[in-house]
């Protein structure tokens, strides 16, 4: 998996071995899988023939050794085990994610108490924003993990939230609890939606909802351009009434859409015996999309609240 990331494209795991498409699935009978359509399955050396295959008609029967074959290496013995030491599992998954989460929530709550409200935090929010962008942007674009970058950028993306929290706390008072508490119900229900088989991520699905992603990103960023020349007022789309919160609901049914991708990259890496390393993009990526939810969810917050 490359990044499952709101902003850059989301891509199946391990660049070298190919994407695990979204209509191919393991085929039944076990943890081993089919070859076709599986970016991680590797050829059988005795798919070619059988090496101990019995003479045909005419041949002559005794060009071939009957002692030299290992009687108990016939058929019906059992196989050897698969050897999954090296390949992801969900606990690989979560264990991975709680510790990129968990950094971003220290960087937060070190930010929170240790940079009062003013400009000057603000400044040092908004760098560590690029920082955080500037990281993300590297990680997304690497042919493999790096633990290292992914920490990197979860402590950066952490110093920011942190700041803009408490900017928000300080006029709508538990503003970030509701909104954490908002992320989590939006996760949840998309994590039932998805598990209850009610939305199926296809090719086309994944199409249509990163079509208007991106239509999303990009009018997003004109609206940004708008406002900073002075052309868009009091936020231009991005505005504190009724039709910033519009599009502060779109955004974050956005948000749910990209967590459908990655529970869907997270399942196929598993049933198709991604490397273990994978596990990090897909911390990354889970990391990325419940950053997205909080954001949008601390401004809709905050626009329901009013001026209280």
């Amino acid at each position: 998996m490359r990044s499952s990331n709101p902003v850059f494209s989301r891509r199946g795991f391990s660049r070298d071995n190919g994407y695990a498409g979204f209509n191919t699935a393991p085929q039944a009978g076990g943890a081993a899988v089919g070859a076709q359509g599986n970016p991680y399955a590797t050829g059988n050396p005795y798919a070619t023939g059988n090496p101990y295959a019995q003479p045909g008609a005419g041949a002559d029967p005794y060009a071939q050794n009957p002692y030299a074959q290992n009687p108990y290496a016939q058929q019906g013995a059992p196989q050897a085990p698969v050897a999954t030491g090296n390949r992801m599992t969900m606990d690989d998954v979560v264990m991975r994610s709680a510790m990129t989460l968990g950094t971003v929530v220290v960087g937060a709550v070190l930010a929170w108490a240790l940079l009062p409200v003013s400009s000057t935090s603000y400044g040092l929010a908004i760098g560590a924003a690029l920082i955080a962008f500037v990281l993300a942007m590297v990680q997304s674009f690497k042919r493999k993990a790096s633990p290292a970058l992914i920490l990197s950028y979860a402590a950066f993306e952490g110093v920011f939230l942190g700041v803009i929290s408490e900017m928000f706390n300080s006029r709508w008072s538990g503003a970030p609890f509701q909104a954490v508490l908002g992320t989590m119900a939006v996760s949840g229900a998309t994590l039932l939606v998805y598990k209850a088989g009610w939305v199926r991520v296809t090719a086309r699905y994944a199409r249509i909802g990163m079509t208007i992603a991106l239509a999303f990103i990009l009018v997003m960023a004109v609206n940004l351009l708008l406002v900073v020349f002075g052309v868009a007022e009091d936020g231009g789309l991005r505005s504190m009434g009724p039709l910033g919160a519009i599009v502060g609901i779109l955004a974050i049914v956005l948000g749910a859409f990209f967590l459908t991708l990655d529970f869907k990259q997270i399942e196929d890496g598993i049933a198709y015996g991604a490397p273990r390393e994978e596990s990090w993009l897909a911390a990354f990526g889970l990391t990325m999309t419940l950053v997205w939810i909080y954001i949008e969810m601390l401004r809709l917050v905050a626009i329901f609240s009013g001026d209280d």
